[in-house]
Order: C-alpha cells, then structure tokens, then sequence
C-alpha cells in the first residue's frame, strides 16, 4: 500500500471518531493504469423497494371496483365500510352525489341490540344488512350495484350482503 492511502484511512478513522460518522462519501479507489494511477469514487448502487401499507393496496382495489360500478338512479351504488369498530353501509346515487339510505354500527337500534367490545362480528353485519334493506324498501329502492369497497368479499362483507339480500334487495 501506498503512504496516501495509508494517511487517507488514518484521516477517515480519525475523522469518524470525532464526529461518529464514518464514511460519508464512497471511498476512494485506485486504478492503476500503465502511464499514471489514477483516483476515482466507488459508487454502489442502493435500491429500496416502496412499501405499500395494507391501506394503500385496499385504496387501490377499491379504486379498481369503482371504475366498473356506479350508482345512478335506477341502480344506485350499495357502499361499504368496514372498520375496526364499526361498520357502514350506504346507498348512493352518484349522479346527484347524493345518498340515499345509510346504516351502521353507531345507530342508535343496532348499537344498544348488541354489546360488542372487540368490533362487529358477522352477527352485527347480518343485522346491519338487515337495516340497509329495510331502508332501502321504505324509499322504494330495490336493485343496487354493490360495492365492497376494496374488502375481500367474505366474513363480514359477505354476511351483510347476504342478508341484505334476504330482505329484498337485488345485486
């Protein structure tokens, strides 16, 4: 080895332990050629895949269900929510941007029916279900589009849309 790349290590080494940092820039490299050695930076290559949350791939899904259904007045859009505590349903007509029936776990009838600490479990989307249908009956609606809203449809999702369709509604 040569005594500058010797004094470079040393000066990195010194440098790294008066300011904790310890190469900063790629290292210099040398490249011996046949007239003069010459010095150039090692450059690496750092590749870091985007992390997509589980949020982000529902928002997607759920972006791709909306470019094929939508909800005019004839067949409005059936929409649903599901969150860890709750869970809503609406009946929206979006030519008008305007909604037309709702349901959920925070109404006053199904939040006192049922004593659920932990979320809604397919009991409480049977009944929401229920509720959206009857609703839905009273205002003369009986055929929607349904919206999953990104959600696989199973459990919870697919127990409110099976008893919505047990009181009445078409999908």
């Amino acid at each position: 080895m040569s005594s500058i790349s010797l004094s470079f290590l040393q000066s990195t080494c010194s440098y790294s332990n008066h300011q904790k940092l310890f190469f900063n820039q790629p290292p210099l490299i040398s490249s011996s050629s046949s007239s003069s050695s010459q010095w150039r930076r090692r450059t690496s290559l750092t590749v870091e895949a985007s992390a997509r949350t589980r949020q982000d791939n529902r928002q997607a899904r759920h972006a791709r269900i909306r470019k094929k259904v939508e909800g005019t007045p004839e067949r409005p859009r059936l929409c649903v929510f599901r969150s860890n505590k709750h869970l809503y349903v609406q009946v929206i007509d979006d030519t008008k941007m305007h909604t037309l029936a709702s349901a959920s776990t925070k109404q006053k009838p199904l939040s006192e029916e049922f004593d659920y600490s932990s979320g809604p479990t397919i009991d409480v989307a049977k009944k929401v279900g229920e509720a959206i249908a009857k609703s839905c009956m009273e205002k003369g609606i009986t055929t929607v589009a349904f919206d999953r809203g990104g959600y696989p449809y199973h459990g919870r999702i697919q127990a409110l849309a099976d008893a919505a369709r047990e009181h009445g509604l078409q999908f």
